[in-house]
């Protein structure tokens, strides 16, 4: 069943937290998985992100990212990083929410619209949960019916046989899939643009 664009953040949301949650006890300041970031700045790095494209699909602008930036109190728990993550999606939930279909905004991989914006959440918060996961050491992927979606949007490319969670991995460089080698880490993109 396909979710409301407006209701993809905080699904997404719903889904990682408990898995984070299990894992408050552990050290945050450790490196996520390969990226260059601790665990507690790939927190922040969700919350930015989210909050961003909620901010690009409010300002609209034509050429540039917007002068916004937000992220957590260096200081704040990892519990505390969770629950912004839970603000910005619910930020950028209520902004698709409110945005009429025909609004673009820029987005440096393809100026792209409310549904785009909602995909591109779900991606922050789905993919990079998967880096911490792995790190704390807990088994997840991202679910298959968000995934599919996500995939459907933003990355039509995508090769068709596969788990939509896993083919969400793959797309954003973390995975590969059977006869279908890893993407470069950095040499990965969506589709931002409305089809």
């Amino acid at each position: 069943m396909k979710i409301s664009w407006p209701d993809l953040p905080m699904a997404a949301v719903f889904e990682v937290l408990p898995v984070l949650e299990k894992g408050l006890d552990q050290d945050w300041s450790r490196p996520a998985g390969d990226t260059a970031w601790s665990l507690r700045q790939l927190l922040d790095h969700i919350t930015l992100g989210t909050m961003g494209y909620a901010g690009l699909l409010i300002a609209r602008p034509t050429d540039r990212y917007i002068a916004l930036r937000t992220g957590n109190d260096p200081h704040a728990s990892a519990a505390q990083c969770l629950e912004s993550i839970t603000i910005a999606a619910t930020v950028l939930a209520h902004t698709v929410r409110a945005t009429v279909p025909h609004v673009l905004a820029y987005h440096s991989w393809g100026t792209s619209d409310r549904t785009g914006f909602a995909a591109m959440g779900a991606v922050e918060i789905l993919v990079h949960s998967h880096d911490i996961v792995r790190t704390l050491g807990f088994d997840w992927a991202p679910p298959d019916d968000l995934a599919a979606q996500v995939l459907d949007r933003l990355f039509p490319h995508a090769p068709a046989g596969h788990a939509p969670g896993l083919t969400l991995l793959w797309a954003c460089g973390r995975i590969a899939l059977p006869e279908v080698p890893q993407l470069p880490r950095e040499g990965w993109q969506w589709y931002g643009e409305p089809r």
